[in-house]
């Protein structure tokens, strides 16, 4: 983890940060194509960064390894945060990167950018067939909040799982 470095995303990346996210999400199989749906969605870093905070993970030659979304709530990308939290979203790994700690470090980035805008609590919210990334989330702190659970797609059999990390 010693060669990664996370940080805000410059706009020369944000194509990367958003090829980075297709790839990841097709990969474990969450999209079926890097165009069309969700794809369209995962695709935009632009936007993202536009209306969010969207940091990357980078190699030493600058290669984007991974990349997530920090959303403050009542703000486009917001689905989980309520006042006083921050809530991030979209976090991805290059499957070529994986195994090196690159989400870790993406979570403990958002951790403490929450920490530096004064949230008392970190939410998130991720697909029940994300287990790999929930096993993450556990092991650094998070608790499931339940009550928040919901459905992405309404009529859908997927349910976004919520998380939260409490931070003061």
């Amino acid at each position: 983890m010693a060669d990664v470095v996370v940080r805000p995303a410059r706009e020369h990346e944000w194509a990367a940060a958003g090829e980075v996210t297709v790839a990841a999400y097709r990969a474990d199989r969450h999209v079926d194509s890097n165009t069309g749906g969700y794809a369209d969605v995962l695709v935009d870093a632009r936007t993202r960064a536009a209306q969010a905070e969207l940091l990357v993970a980078v190699d030493a030659a600058g290669t984007v390894l991974g990349t997530v979304t920090v959303v403050r709530p009542g703000t486009p990308y917001a689905e989980v945060g309520r006042p006083g939290e921050v809530e991030f979203r979209m976090l991805a790994v290059s499957p070529g990167a994986r195994g090196r700690g690159v989400g870790e470090a993406l979570v403990l980035a958002v951790v403490a950018r929450a920490r530096e805008l004064g949230a008392r609590r970190l939410v998130m919210s991720s697909s029940e067939r994300m287990l790999t990334a929930h096993r993450l989330y556990r092991r650094l702190g998070f608790r499931r909040l339940p009550e928040r659970d919901w459905l992405p797609v309404p009529g859908s059999d997927v349910v976004a799982c919520a998380f939260s990390l409490e931070l003061a």
